[in-house]
Formats: C-alpha cells, sequence, structure tokens
C-alpha cells in the first residue's frame, strides 16, 4: 500500500462558526481571520493505492457552483485535484473507489462535474461508497443542515448506479488494511477511514477534528449537529490515539497534514508535526 496527500486547493469559514463557544482571543492565535471574520482551510484529500485498486478519499469542493456560490468560500491556492493526481502519474479516470466521509459539499463537491447541461460522475470508473444511514440524512435533510448537503453534488452519484453502501452493521468489508470508524456529532454516521500502513495507524479525521487547533476537548465546531456528542466522541477517539500512537491526518488543517499525540499538562495535545510524505 501505497499513501499520498491530494491537495484540492483552499477555502474560507468563519472562524466563529469553526471554533463554536470559544473566544476568538483564543483561536484567532492559530487562525487569524480576515476583515470578514473568515479563517483559511485546506480541503485535502488522501490517495491509496493498492494493487489494482486507487482510492481516492473525498474530493473537495470540485468546480461546478457558479461564481456566487464559490465567492462565499474564496476558493484560491494553485492546487487542484487534477493537478494533484497527473504530479503523482495518476488521471482521475484511473480512481477505481471513492470513498465519502460524508456528503458536506466541501468533501463531495468534485464527484459531479458538468458536461454541457448534465451532471455526471468526474469519475466515470469508480465505485462511490457511503452508507445508507448517512444517505439518507443527507438526501432527506433537516432545515439547519440542508445547506451544506447539494443536491447536484449527490443525486447524480446514485443516477449513475456507481453508488455503494457500506455495510455498517456487518463490518465495512471495503479493504482488508482499512476499517471505517462510525462517528455521529458533526453529522449522522460520518466515516472515517483508519489505515494499517507501514506499522502505523493512520486515521483520516474528516471533520471529527477538522485541524490540529481542533484537539483541545472545548473546540468544537457550530457546524456541529450533535456537538455534545462530537464531545464525547473526540475524547473517546483522543484517549485511544494517544494510547495507540496513531498518526492523525488532517483534511482541513492549512499548515499540518499530519500529527501525533501527547499527554500534556492541560489535556491531550499534539505532538510531532509531519507530512505524509515523512513516513
Amino acid at each position: 500500500m501505497k499513501l499520498y496527500t491530494i491537495d484540492t486547493g483552499f477555502f474560507k469559514l468563519d472562524g466563529g462558526a469553526m471554533f463554536g463557544v470559544v473566544p476568538k482571543t483564543l483561536w484567532q492565535r492559530s487562525n487569524p481571520a480576515d476583515e470578514n471574520n473568515r479563517c483559511t482551510w485546506a480541503m485535502r484529500c488522501l490517495l491509496i493505492e493498492d494493487g489494482n485498486r486507487l482510492i481516492l478519499v473525498d474530493n473537495g469542493i470540485g468546480n461546478k457552483q457558479d461564481d456566487k456560490f464559490l465567492g462565499h468560500y474564496d476558493l484560491h491556492g494553485n492546487a487542484t485535484l487534477d493537478r494533484s493526481l497527473g504530479k503523482l502519474g495518476f488521471h482521475r479516470d484511473d480512481i477505481t473507489d471513492v470513498f465519502l466521509t460524508h456528503l458536506h459539499f466541501d468533501h463531495c463537491g468534485g464527484s459531479i462535474e458538468r458536461q454541457g447541461t448534465r451532471l455526471v460522475p468526474a469519475f466515470k470508473n469508480a465505485r462511490f461508497w457511503s452508507n445508507e444511514q448517512h444517505w439518507k440524512w443527507a438526501t432527506e435533510p433537516n432545515a439547519r443542515e440542508k445547506a451544506s448537503f447539494l443536491k447536484e453534488n449527490i443525486l447524480p452519484i446514485r443516477e449513475s448506479g456507481q453508488l455503494n453502501f457500506l455495510d455498517q452493521e456487518k463490518g465495512a468489508g471495503f479493504h482488508p488494511d482499512i476499517d471505517v470508524r462510525y462517528v455521529f456529532g458533526h453529522t449522522d454516521a460520518m466515516m472515517l477511514p483508519q489505515l494499517r500502513y507501514k506499522n502505523y495507524t493512520l486515521v483520516f479525521m474528516a471533520d471529527l477534528l477538522p485541524s490540529t487547533s481542533h484537539i483541545p476537548l472545548p473546540y468544537v465546531m457550530a457546524y456541529d449537529m450533535f456537538p455534545l456528542k462530537t464531545l464525547q466522541e473526540k475524547q473517546a477517539f483522543l484517549e485511544e490515539a494517544v494510547a495507540g500512537n496513531y498518526i492523525l491526518f488532517f483534511e482541513h488543517d492549512p499548515v499540518n497534514e499530519c500529527c501525533t499525540l501527547q499527554n500534556a499538562e492541560k489535556g491531550i495535545r499534539a505532538d510531532q508535526f509531519f507530512s505524509l510524505a515523512d513516513l
């Protein structure tokens, strides 16, 4: 198995929403805000090469939305999914599996592209993976979360016939070296791939821990549907991760790709920072 970082660019989100009840005087030390109170975040995906499978975990916002929509999030940076794949000698048509942690637009928007007036899968040879519980949640959204679930990102996957569901009850069965953790605080039944890689355990954090700044327990996003559930899930995961010396891979941290953890005076905190290529 080989792992690669796939950068798809940066975007901005409101700092208050990203840090919930934590005061700006604290979070702006690590994540300075612009004049509109927005902080910069990465859209960092993971590519897994193993035998005849090339698995992409999440795929960013994509480029099919109109300028008005994209302007809200100030997409910037030179990286795109295609450029990042190309630097590694891959093309999107090489992707065999697209693993979607959840269906918020900044995680799955690149799944679908426009071809004239049609919306079609951007990965024509891939199976797309979700789970029935989250799919139902996303396609029948509550009013608070509805703006994050865009039909044009989601429904064409099912219409294409390329949609597959992981069986949460019977275990993932997705890959022999990839376990799937389910968490329920950010959104219902979000999936975190946990990989056995070079004698390490590496976890793709998605939005359970968007960045290293979110490691302290109170740093829970206002975007989370069930923040107290997130708090419980974070605490349990962090205790397990520090005991097991897990490597955390961050989707949204604007600077740090990976870190390990340590017990510190104020609780569990980041220890060593490094890039995936350093492993």
